[in-house]
C-alpha cells in the first residue's frame, strides 16, 4: 500500500476547474498509454462511478501501470497492489491479526497498508484466490464493507481494478466476475508507429492532479447529466437485440448502464447523454470476449444502422442516374429509361423521409441523413431536366 500523493514527481500547480483537471488527467493517460484510449476512458468512467474494471489479456500490456498512474493522478489517495494465487493469505491482502484485539477478544486486522485501506486497488489474476478471499473482495468491492472485528468497517475503495489472463469458469466465481462492470481485452501494441514511439516514451515530468474532494464533486456533477428518454429506449432496444441473440445481461448490469452513459457523456463534455455514448456499453455488456464484437456490431446497426441503409440508397441513386443516362440507340429508348429512373428515385426519396421521421422521432443525429437527401434530390431534378 502506499500513499499516491508524495511522489518524487512535480504536480502541476495552476488554477483549473476540475473539469478541466479531469480533460487534462485524460490527454496525459492518453499520452502515456498507446492504444488504450477506450481503456483509459473506462478507467475514467469507474472513477465517476464508482465501479470496477476488469483488464483480460497477456502480461506486459501495462494493466497495473495504468490504475497506478491514475491513482497518483488523486491527491491523498492510497493505493494498493497485489498478484493472487490459491496461496494468497488473508493477511497479505487484510492485514495482520490485532494483537491488542486478541487481548480485549475481538479477532480484527490491522488494515492500514492494505486493500480495505485503499482508494484504488489493482488485483492481478483477480480469480486465484481460496473461496474465503474471494467473498471478501466481492463484499467489499459491491457494499464498501470490510467485516472486521465486531464491527463492519466502511472501506474508502473508489474503484478497483482486476486482470487476468484469462476468465474464470468456475460457477463460484460468476458474482465476483459480474461485479466487474467495465470488461476491456488488450493485447501488444500492433502499429509499427506506435511501438517506436513507446521505445522513445520517458516518465512524465508532470502530474495534473485532482483531490478525492474534487473527485466527489465530479461524482456529483455526473448524476447531474440528462439522460433523454430516447437514450433510454435505444438501451432498452439493445437489450432486445442481444437477447435474440441470447447474449444476457442482468437487470442489474443495464440498470448500472445509465451511469455508464452519464459519466461518459460528462467525460466528453456533454451535458445530456446521446446516442454516440451507447457504443461505450459494448465494454460492459458481453461475458464472453468473442461476443464482445457481436455486441459492438448489434449497438452499430441499431444506433446507426438507419445510416446505413440511406447509404445503400444514395448508392442505389446513383446507378439509377449511371443507368438512365449512359448512350441509348434512340431518343425513345432514353425517355423510357429516365422516366423509369425517375420513378424509383421518387420511391426513394419516399422511404429517406419515412427514415428521416423515424429518426427524429427518437432523436438520432439527421445530419448525414439529410444531406444524403439533398443530393439524391439534386439526382432526381437532373432526371426531370432530361424528361
Amino acid at each position: 500500500m502506499s500513499h499516491c500523493s508524495p511522489l518524487p514527481l512535480p504536480d502541476i500547480v495552476v488554477t483549473m476547474t476540475h473539469r478541466d483537471a479531469l480533460r487534462r488527467v485524460r490527454e496525459e493517460l492518453q499520452q502515456l498509454f498507446l492504444e488504450r484510449a477506450d481503456l483509459i476512458d473506462g478507467a475514467l468512467v469507474a472513477l465517476l462511478t464508482g465501479h470496477h474494471l476488469l483488464v483480460v489479456g497477456p502480461p506486459g500490456t501495462a494493466k497495473s501501470m495504468l490504475a497506478d498512474e491514475l491513482c497518483r493522478r488523486l491527491e491523498g489517495a492510497r493505493y494498493f497492489q497485489w498478484l493472487l494465487t490459491r496461496f494468497t493469505t488473508p493477511e497479505e491482502l487484510f492485514g495482520a491479526v490485532s494483537l491488542a484485539g486478541l487481548e480485549a477478544d475481538d479477532y480484527r486486522r490491522v488494515t492500514t497498508g492494505k486493500l480495505p485501506d485503499a482508494h484504488i486497488a489493482f488485483l492481478d489474476e483477480a480469480f486465484k484466490g481460496s473461496s474465503s478471499i474471494l467473498n471478501a473482495i466481492l463484499t467489499l468491492m459491491n457494499e464498501r464493507i470490510f467485516h472486521n472485528g465486531r464491527a463492519p468497517l466502511a472501506v474508502p475503495l473508489i474503484t478497483l481494478f482486476g486482470a487476468s489472463n484469462e476468465l474464470p469458469e468456475d460457477t463460484e466465481l460468476v458474482a465476483l466476475y459480474d461485479r466487474f462492470l467495465f470488461r476491456f481485452v488488450v493485447d501488444y501494441i500492433t502499429e509499427d508507429f506506435r511501438f517506436l514511439k513507446l521505445l522513445h516514451l520517458e516518465p512524465p515530468a508532470t502530474r495534473t492532479t485532482l483531490s478525492l474532494d474534487a473527485v466527489r464533486a465530479l461524482q456529483e456533477n455526473v448524476r447531474a447529466v440528462a439522460v433523454p428518454d430516447h437514450a433510454l429506449r435505444s438501451l432498452a432496444e439493445i437489450r432486445r437485440d442481444l437477447g435474440r441473440q441470447q447474449l444476457i445481461a442482468s437487470d442489474r448490469r443495464y440498470r448500472q448502464c445509465v451511469s455508464v452513459l452519464r459519466a461518459h457523456a460528462y467525460l466528453l463534455e456533454r451535458s445530456a447523454v446521446c446516442d454516440d455514448d451507447l457504443y461505450f456499453l459494448e465494454h460492459v455488456l458481453w461475458n464472453d470476449p468473442a461476443d464482445r464484437p457481436k455486441v459492438a456490431v448489434t449497438i452499430r446497426a441499431l444506433l446507426r444502422g438507419y445510416e446505413d441503409e440511406v447509404q445503400a440508397l444514395l448508392y442505389q441513386t446513383r446507378e439509377l442516374r449511371e443507368y438512365a443516362l449512359r448512350p441509348w440507340e434512340s431518343t425513345d429508348l432514353r425517355s423510357r429509361a429516365v422516366v423509369e429512373a425517375h420513378t424509383k428515385i421518387r420511391n426513394i426519396i419516399r422511404r429517406i423521409d419515412e427514415i428521416i421521421t423515424e429518426a427524429r422521432t427518437v432523436g438520432r443525429p439527421l445530419s448525414k441523413v439529410e444531406a444524403i437527401r439533398t443530393e439524391v434530390t439534386s439526382i432526381q431534378e437532373e432526371m426531370l431536366a432530361h424528361l
